[in-house]
């Protein structure tokens, strides 16, 4: 194993003037499997955070909510917290820029930029609401763009042809809290010098701690000229007050970076052994990431590092830029429901199927990821169901019939060596952010893993007795790839990580313990460690975020429309006809496991289903569910088979039963037993 390393990561800070939604959990998710894997390599690797609690907006998002500055920063706490932890986000500390340990960091590093000759103070003018008496950031002044004359646009910059300008620049400029047209007033500001920073900023955005697009992107900007940087507003502002500078405070994005080292000294401050100067002194050889989204990458690659190199402290190694997330092709909307909050999401869905589905789409790039929804359920169905967990599942019956101990030998030593031997690529695939790539050289393995133990068919072989021996071998060797497997996803999959330690009996399924092999090992009975996502779920959890939003807005939610009763919801007196007992218990139904499942070449309408029945015996179906099925998404489940229904030929062979559905047409559900009702169960 490579040295150990000392790592201190960050993620960007939620501002606290609201709610997290799923573009920040993307961010969180994404530095948490880093985070993860790294731990798991055997690093010491810590990952801390904070809510960005200053600033104009959330003093008036308070005063909306009739609380305090200090009682709303404090609800926000303790949502953004909840949240995270539903998404099982490992903060090793989860804190606040309204802190004594900012406001001393905040103050420290002014008193050092200002020592070293690199604060300015000039009188400025700028725009200021006559009706709410405040002066307004750039972001809450709209107008048209001064050069392309698009409408309704922001006081620093236009989405539409992304000009920047001054506020007063605006045509037409209006406040965004009253809609009133801002006047003119002079106000002292104190400016942080970065045009000082210029040539240090040019060599280090180069220095490979940028990815290359943004260093690209930084270079525009560095090329253009820097200006000074604007670290003051006046009163009434919710933050710190400057030192000697009454009624001035620090800008919030002056305290908000400075929050990361807030957090971790709050961390130390709380853990034996753990030194601040050891990871934040300039001569410091413990290493410092930060993963932000591309739209504050200004504020993180040459204002951050400018002032940590002013006031003598370690500037990043990496700083690790993200694209922005997109919901069904589209832009969040609070209309069609897609501006989904993390709450309300995990009222109807595990947190595990959103990190598996980011982590397969996430890479090294800024670039936009998709989160379609469609794509999302049939991903996670098929990938983690259908094939990871079924790995297990198909195995793990056999080992506790045998007396639920592994073989000592090792079926397939070639195929076991091929899928530990690709732990150096996964690793470096993780290490350099390139989760999808990782993902899907995990899913080959898996594919490996299922093709193995469908070509040996131990169901099969089961019903020979003196086959045992081998049946226990082909299974043992499914286990071992599964816990290899599972490693794999560790990093993504962590609450499931825990279902498979506890199924497998190990204290640990790290990176660091690929080196071992479970041979004689005794493992524990097999429970169902995932189950499927039905979109029945995402409707309800899109009808929600609609109601979030109108409650967001103060509107009315809109009332559900009833749905009318369908056809095939109507029973005809004949259809509601009472049967005795007796003709009830001459049906014999069973849990039937599909095994495989293919479509008919030929027929439009059926699949062909190989069904584990119990007892070694499998049995073929064709069932009329093409339109509504695909094949890949029916292997593992447990299907509800009428066991005793006489045989019937068909020109593309013996159908051995007939699996249960409910509804008819175009609303057809197979009807499913759970996951660890064992093949061949009779239902009573």
């Amino acid at each position: 194993m490579s040295a150990k390393r000392k790592i201190l990561v960050t993620s960007a800070l939620p501002y606290a003037n609201g709610q997290l939604h799923l573009g920040h959990l993307m961010e969180q998710i994404q530095t948490d499997i880093w985070v993860r894997f790294q731990k798991s390599m055997g690093h010491e690797c810590m990952y801390v955070c904070a809510d960005d609690t200053h600033g104009t907006a959330v003093m008036l998002r308070a005063e909306k909510e009739g609380k305090s500055p200090e009682a709303w920063i404090e609800k926000m706490n303790a949502d953004h917290k909840a949240d995270s932890e539903g998404f099982l986000i490992g903060h090793d500390n989860y804190y606040s820029t309204h802190s004594n340990e900012n406001q001393h960091y905040a103050e420290l590093i002014y008193s050092r930029l200002k020592e070293n000759g690199h604060i300015k103070v000039k009188t400025i003018r700028q725009l200021y609401d006559p009706e709410k008496e405040i002066f307004l950031a750039d972001r809450f002044v709209k107008g048209t763009c001064p050069k392309c004359k698009s409408e309704d646009q922001y006081g620093d910059a236009c989405e539409v042809c992304s000009a920047t300008y001054e506020p007063n620049e605006l045509i037409n400029p209006k406040s965004a809290y009253t809609g009133a047209t801002p006047i003119e007033k002079e106000s002292e500001h104190f400016f942080f010098d970065l045009p000082q920073f210029q040539t240090m900023l040019q060599e280090w955005t180069r220095s490979g701690t940028l990815q290359d697009s943004v260093a690209n992107k930084l270079s525009e900007w560095l090329d253009s000229g820097l200006q000074a940087w604007d670290i003051s507003r006046d009163a009434p502002y919710f933050g710190f007050e400057i030192p000697g500078a009454p009624g001035k405070y620090f800008y919030v994005w002056l305290d908000a970076p400075i929050g990361y080292m807030a957090s971790f000294k709050n961390l130390c401050d709380r853990t034996d052994g753990l030194n601040f100067d050891d990871y934040w002194s300039k001569d410091s050889d413990a290493e410092l990431y930060h993963f932000i989204g591309k739209d504050i990458i200004n504020f993180h690659a040459l204002f951050w590092p400018a002032m940590l190199t002013s006031a003598e402290f370690k500037t990043p190694d990496g700083v690790f830029a993200h694209g922005y997330i997109t919901v069904n092709g589209e832009k969040m909307s609070k209309s069609r429901g897609t501006f989904i909050m993390a709450s309300t999401y995990l009222k109807h869905l595990s947190p595990e199927y959103l990190r598996y589905y980011y982590a397969a789409k996430l890479g090294y790039g800024v670039e936009d990821i998709d989160l379609n929804l469609t794509d999302f359920a049939q991903r996670v169905n098929t990938d983690l169901v259908n094939k990871f967990v079924n790995i297990a599942s198909r195995c793990a019956g056999f080992i506790k019939k045998g007396g639920g101990k592994l073989s000592d030998n090792i079926a397939e030593p070639e195929l076991l060596d091929e899928v530990l031997g690709s732990k150096n690529l996964i690793a470096s695939l993780y290490e350099s952010r390139e989760f999808s790539k990782a993902v899907r050289e995990i899913m080959r393995l898996v594919d490996k893993a299922n093709e193995y133990i469908q070509a040996k068919e131990p169901w099969a072989l089961a019903k020979d007795e003196s086959k045992a021996q081998e049946v226990q071998d082909i299974c043992s060797m499914g286990i071992h790839l599964f816990r290899a497997l599972s490693i794999y996803l560790g990093p993504v999959l962590p609450a499931l990580n825990e279902k498979v330690r506890a199924f497998l009996n190990v204290d640990s399924l790290d990176f660091t313990d690929l080196d071992t092999t479970l041979t004689g090992h005794a493992i524990n009975k097999f429970k169902p460690l995932l189950t499927r996502i039905d979109m029945k779920q995402i409707d309800a959890l899109l009808e929600e975020s609609k109601g979030d939003a109108a409650r967001e807005s103060g509107k009315k939610a809109p009332a559900a429309k009833p749905e009318k009763p369908s056809k095939s919801a109507k029973t005809t007196k004949s259809e509601s006809e009472t049967i005795e007992f007796g003709d009830f218990a001459k049906v014999d139904l069973r849990i039937a496991r599909v095994i495989k499942a293919d479509h008919v070449e030929g027929a439009d309408k059926l699949l062909q289903l190989q069904l584990d029945v119990g007892n070694g015996e499998t049995r073929q179906v064709f069932s009329g569910i093409k339109s509504h099925y695909q094949p890949e998404d029916l292997i593992g489940k447990n299907l509800v088979l009428v066991y005793n229904l006489a045989p019937r030929k068909m020109r593309f062979g013996l159908s051995e039963g007939m699996v249960l559905a409910a509804g008819e047409g175009k609303n057809l559900w197979i009807m499913e037993g759970a996951d660890d009702i064992p093949p061949g169960t009779k239902i009573s």
